[in-house]
């Protein structure tokens, strides 16, 4: 997504449609300059490529993206971070095109993230609608400190994640951190939230 040449390795963006655009400008301009590849990542359904487009605001589309990179070949430990991106896009991710009863979410986006959970050392971002990927799986959030949208504060918690509130302003917490998983607001956050990774990153485990 950008000409600057990586020195620092890549952080993996998991992706579909409706993602959040100012989320998806910012990583490309930001981590690149920090030394970073972007890297998006999806489930292709056996084609060599799919073309994401943004969610519009205001009745406008303002960017798409083509993603070239399946989900189900690549491994969280070839990344130094994972980001999971806003909006509606990781809703979708939790598609399962086969169900069972009693069978945990079993779609690519949610093996990929449990596989990411369980990598050493790997920072793990969230930001806005995109703990909703972690809610397909109790399981992967319960315990967890967190914040996300205010309109889906329910599904976290229902899910069993402690989502942290600034009684002061009467929201949520801008950012969390809990061990190597760092958490974000709203795209309003979200050059805090991308500061964050890229410390948390260079801090080391």
């Amino acid at each position: 997504m950008s000409n600057a040449i990586p020195s620092k390795g890549k952080i993996g963006v998991l992706i579909e449609d409706h993602y959040d655009p100012t989320e998806f400008e910012m990583f490309n301009e930001y981590f690149p300059q920090q030394g970073y590849e972007v890297e998006y990542v999806t489930h292709l359904w056996g084609n060599p490529s799919v073309t994401y487009w943004a969610n519009p605001e205001d009745g406008v589309i303002k960017n798409q993206v083509k993603v070239t990179v399946e989900v189900n070949s690549v491994k969280p430990s070839g990344y130094k971070a994972v980001l999971f991106i806003g909006a509606y896009a990781m809703d979708r991710c939790r598609y399962q095109e086969h169900v069972t009863k009693g069978q945990a979410n079993q779609s690519p986006a949610v093996n990929f993230l449990r596989a990411a959970l369980r990598t050493k050392g790997l920072k793990i971002g969230t930001i806005c609608h995109s703990l909703w990927l972690f809610c397909a799986d109790p399981s992967l959030i319960k315990g967890r400190k967190v914040t996300c949208a205010h309109n889906i504060i329910c599904d976290v918690e229902n899910a069993g994640g402690e989502v942290v509130y600034d009684e002061k302003k009467k929201q949520v917490q801008e950012i969390v951190i809990d061990g190597h998983l760092i958490s974000a607001w709203h795209p309003k956050v979200t050059k805090e939230f991308m500061e964050t990774i890229v410390q948390e990153i260079e801090k080391g485990s």
